[in-house]
């Protein structure tokens, strides 16, 4: 059978920190002054929520992957459902992060985040055996976001389950800290993180593209991909001299989400399309471009 008209996979998202997220905008900030605001509205925010919604724009299957728990937990299902995102929750007894996002046109959008909370041990049990199972260990996955307490023995039961994947499975990394210093180590097809993230792994005076190259040729994933927002995209495949694409300008109104639609970009030209890489980066850095310069979260117009 033609791969091309095969039904396309469904790519699994985790999200291990997910965040009940209240938007509020105000005609002015004042610092030190009661403010109110002229509207509100909230949304599930998360890096693999936010890669199936831009999934889901081209009518690719997919399924976020998230910890809930606490009133603001059935807060973030309730909107995920109703949004018609789909999604498999599991229940900890920690409760779900809230954030606060601040919009006035006389300051930029601002993010507020709450304490991290890392999921309990027996729901990290229960998302690991959910992906063991036969039906989605060889589902494409990608590992989107911070991972709280990633280094503590309840999260062995989910590096064991990824150190197992079977081979020719595809898994995506866009992470940080601890868990990336594991990632690093592991077969992983993909690495795209920021540069921010990049400098703080491999840090050094020398040009990005010399870092890059040796991290490539040195560390397990076979492609890292560094973005630094409107800034040019690096990328390398080991064994190869790292490129550079640079993004289309725009004008930038909230680049919330803007890496996570450029992961979905990736995934939707690598594993949906099957385009070369160097128009596989072009499609992810137009798609987290449009994204910038749109109020929302993978809700722009598709051209």
């Amino acid at each position: 059978m033609n791969r091309r008209s095969a039904r396309p996979p469904t790519v699994l998202t985790f999200t291990a920190n997910l965040l009940a997220e209240t938007t509020l905008s105000f005609e002015s900030i004042r610092l030190g002054k009661t403010q109110r605001a002229t509207d509100a509205s909230f949304q599930v925010g998360g890096k693999g929520i936010n890669v199936v919604r831009m999934l889901q724009r081209t009518g690719r299957p997919g399924l976020a992957l998230c910890f809930t728990g606490g009133p603001a937990g059935d807060q973030c299902k309730e909107w995920l459902s109703d949004a018609g995102i789909p999604f498999r929750a599991f229940p900890s007894r920690h409760p779900t992060r809230p954030g606060l996002v601040v919009r006035a046109p006389d300051m930029p959008e601002t993010t507020f985040l709450g304490l991290d909370n890392p999921p309990d041990p027996d729901a990290i049990a229960r998302a690991a055996a959910f992906l063991a199972t036969p039906a989605n260990r060889r589902r494409p996955l990608a590992i989107s976001g911070s991972i709280p307490g990633w280094t503590d023995p309840a999260w062995q039961p989910f590096r064991s389950f990824l150190a197992a994947r079977p081979r020719g499975s595809f898994l995506a990394v866009d992470t940080y800290g601890p868990p990336l210093e594991w990632f690093v180590s592991q077969r992983v097809n993909i690495v795209k993180i920021n540069r921010r993230e990049f400098d703080l792994l491999r840090p050094g005076r020398e040009p990005i593209q010399r870092r890059l190259a040796r991290a490539a040729a040195e560390l397990e994933p076979r492609l890292w991909v560094v973005t630094d927002g409107p800034r040019p995209v690096w990328y390398a495949v080991r064994g190869d001299r790292p490129r550079r694409h640079c993004p289309p300008p725009t004008e930038e109104v909230s680049p919330t989400g803007s890496g996570d639609v450029f992961l979905a970009g990736l995934i939707e030209g690598l594993i949906h399309r099957q385009l070369a890489l160097d128009a596989a980066i072009a499609l992810a850095a137009r798609w987290a471009a449009a994204n910038a310069a749109s109020p929302g979260i993978a809700d722009f117009e598709m051209k």
